[in-house]
Parts: C-alpha cells; structure tokens; sequence
C-alpha cells in the first residue's frame, strides 16, 4: 500500500483525508518559494519514513500511516488555514517546520488538544511542559544552538573567549531573533562582545551587512539563517575572505543548498546539528529495499543522505516512537491526540533503541517529562568539507549551558503563563 502523499490545495485537502488509515501524520510543507530548498529535503525525509513503516512494518502497532502534505510556502497565514484544514482528519501532532506558525500554533493545538513538536525550532520556552502541555521541542532548540556554539568557540580559543568579538547574523524575524537574548547573557559571563547584523527576508541583500563585519573584523560570525539567506551569507563571506571555519551557522543554516553554491570556499564552514550526517546507516538499505526501489519515495527522490533529509527522517522516528509509546501506554493501536500527546511526554530515546531502528548514533539521548518537553540540550558541529562534498561531524555532543539556558526558560515561560492567565502545574 502506497502512502498517501500528494501535495494538497487547502480546497482539496479535506477530500484528501484518511481513507483506511488510522494514524495521521500532517505535514506542513513548503516545496515552493524562497526557502523550499529547505522545506523539499524535510518533507522527503519526514515521508519517506513513513512509507517505509507501512511498506515494511504494516505501519505503527498494526495501524497504516496517512501522511496528508499541506503547502504553507513558509507562509505564517498559509500554515494556519493548513492546520485548520487538516486538523478534522483524525491528526495526532503537528511539525510546522516554521517558527512564525509555531507562534500562531500554540494557543491553537492548546485549545483543540492536538500535539505540536518543533525539534530545533518554535518557542524556545515551550520546553517547560508544565506551561505548554501540548508543545514539544525535543532533542534541542535555539537557545542551546547558541550556547553550544559559545561553547564551540570557546574550546577552540583555549577556554578563553573574554575580550573577543563574536557577531551574530540572523534573519530578521521570530526565528532569527531568538537567541539574541541567550547570546547577550553568554557575553556577559564570557567577556566577549556582541555585536547583532541583521537580514530582512527573504536574504538575498547582504551587502551592507558584511560590509560592516569587514569594518568591525569579528573573530567569529554565528548565523541564525533559513533558505537562500544562508547561501548568500556564505558567499558573501568567502567574497571579504572571512575564514570558514570561524563561520558558524546554526542547524538551519547548514544544509547541502547552502555551501555548494559557493563551491571550494565555503570549504571548512560549520553548523551545528542535533542528529548525525550521511547515509552510512542500516536503516537506509531498507529505505532502499522497502521505498527507493519500489518507486515509492516522495517528490524527485534526490535528497537521500542530505543534511536536512536526514532531519525529516529523524523526526518521523520521534514521532513514531511516540506513537509506539502511547498505544503501549493505553494498550490500544487506535490512539487519539490525547493519547499522543501521552506517548510524547513519556518518550525516552536511548542508543539501544536509536540502534535497534537502523539509527546507531544518530542523536543524543533524552528522556522526555512534563517538566521538560524538551531535552537535554545537546548538539553537535558539523563541518562542510567542499573536496569531499559532504558535511562530516568535527565533535562530539556537547550540552548547553544550563545554568544560563534554563533560567531563560523558565522566566520566559511563566512571563507566558501570567500573560494569558495559565496555572502552570503537572499531573
């Protein structure tokens, strides 16, 4: 049984529902517009392992998996009429892949008691279930991106980064914000000094932008950028010579589309990531036995391996294990969003278990709870090595720095929970 896995107009999306499908996994994607070469990969890699489960498997626990793709083109309005458009269809969580429509999401699946994960990405302080029981953002998100990165830099200086300047080049939006605040706070622990560049969307106008840190000659450039942003950030460094591997972009900001552009200079550029690089996985032999060559891979076929393919994959497995979670929890295959929202909150991922799937050191270990939805914060740099044309990892996982993350978190949550009058509180 093929999947279903056309890419819906919002009309036709409730024609398109589940037929004898039983758990329903939407995705809001964006295969158009300035930042599909983004949205492509992570809708492949999210399909595709689906397929896999129902091709191989017969789904998750007996059940068959619906997969019905919505295109939000990154869109903020796009991305809510999809949600609104599909939610009707038995759906069990959403992953928006968008930190706009992650904002408008929340009070939304709050109120329709429906799951929302948004691994790396959304409301950072969403990591506090006990404020946000319906939000999660495991394994790691901007802030820990931003401390791990710090944490990078530092190891590279020898442990002493005070007196240092370290420039951050973000889009100018939600999302590009986010780890402005963590980053000022980090400064004032470390000693070095901030210094925030800005890039309206969609990117392609940066001139100015690295003009200035050409002037100010920072020992580091961070990068919080999305889509046709990074590929122009990344040549435009290589066109003021700034050194690659002092160029840091965060997860969303190191893909394949990125640094192939700029051909041999982008050449030891890094990014951070959650979950590990390549195909040199078993898992990938039953993609190709169960989906590649059955002709059952989504859209061209031609993102296997990539960077943020591999995100995709990685969280269509979040999901599943969930999923697996919350039938054995309630001891019934047919399980509604509550119920998924069970499995999420009680997730634990080891390595046996990342082993046991065909993912052996795949990504860092977590264990999920109410008081947090959002891991452990561990990340890991990745290096884009242009002679090899692949990303190699260059670390192990490193964690964030709690001490500075975790306050934030909990400051900003609970300034959430009095400002729409919310008990924070676990069952």
């Amino acid at each position: 049984m093929k999947m279903k896995l056309a890419t819906l107009a919002l009309g036709a999306v409730m024609a398109a529902g589940p037929a004898m499908a039983e758990l329903v996994f939407p995705s809001l994607s964006y295969r158009t517009g300035p930042y599909a070469a983004g949205g492509i990969p992570f809708a492949d890699g999210y399909a595709d392992y689906f397929t896999l489960l129902n091709e191989r498997d017969g789904g998750i626990g007996g059940e068959m998996i619906e997969v019905p793709e919505c295109e939000t083109a990154y869109n903020t309005e796009k991305g809510v009429e999809c949600y609104e458009a599909t939610k009707d269809l038995g759906s069990l969580v959403y992953q928006p892949l968008s930190t706009g429509i992650t904002y408008q999401l929340i009070p939304k699946i709050t109120a329709d008691g429906i799951p929302m994960l948004t691994s790396g990405l959304g409301r950072t302080s969403a990591k506090n279930g006990a404020v946000f029981p319906w939000v999660f953002n495991f394994p790691a998100n901007y802030w820990d991106g931003a401390s791990v990165a710090i944490k990078h830099i530092i190891e590279e200086e020898g442990g002493d980064i005070s007196g240092k300047k370290i420039a951050l080049v973000y889009h100018n939006s939600a999302y590009g914000k986010e780890p402005i605040r963590t980053l000022e706070k980090l400064s004032e622990k470390h000693g070095y000094e901030l210094t925030l560049q800005a890039v309206d969307h969609p990117g392609q106008e940066q001139k100015s932008q690295w003009l200035q840190i050409r002037r100010e000659r920072p020992d580091y450039v961070i990068m919080y950028g999305w889509g046709v942003m990074n590929q122009v950030a990344i040549q435009e460094a290589v066109n003021i010579r700034f050194p690659m591997e002092n160029f840091i972009g965060i997860w969303w900001s190191g893909s394949e589309n990125d640094v192939k552009p700029a051909g041999d200079g982008a050449h030891g550029y890094k990014a951070l990531t959650f979950h590990n690089l390549g195909d040199d996985y078993p898992l990938y032999d039953d993609l190709k036995k169960h989906v590649f060559d059955k002709d059952l891979a989504a859209g061209s076929g031609d993102q296997h391996g990539t960077a943020i393919y591999n995100r995709g994959l990685y969280a269509a497995m979040l999901v599943a294990e969930a999923a697996k979670t919350a039938q054995e929890i309630h001891d019934t295959s047919k399980i509604t969003p509550a119920m998924m929202r069970d499995g999420m909150e009680a997730l634990e991922m080891t390595e046996e278990k990342m082993e046991s799937l065909g993912l052996p050191r795949f990504g860092p270990e977590f264990k999920v709870s109410c008081e947090n939805h959002g891991g452990n914060g561990y990340a890991a740099i990745g290096q884009w090595d242009a002679k090899a044309g692949e990303w190699k990892l260059v670390t192990d996982y490193m964690q964030s720095d709690q001490e500075i993350v975790q306050p934030l978190i909990e400051a900003d949550s609970m300034a959430y929970a009095e400002e729409n009058g919310i008990t924070p509180g676990c069952n």
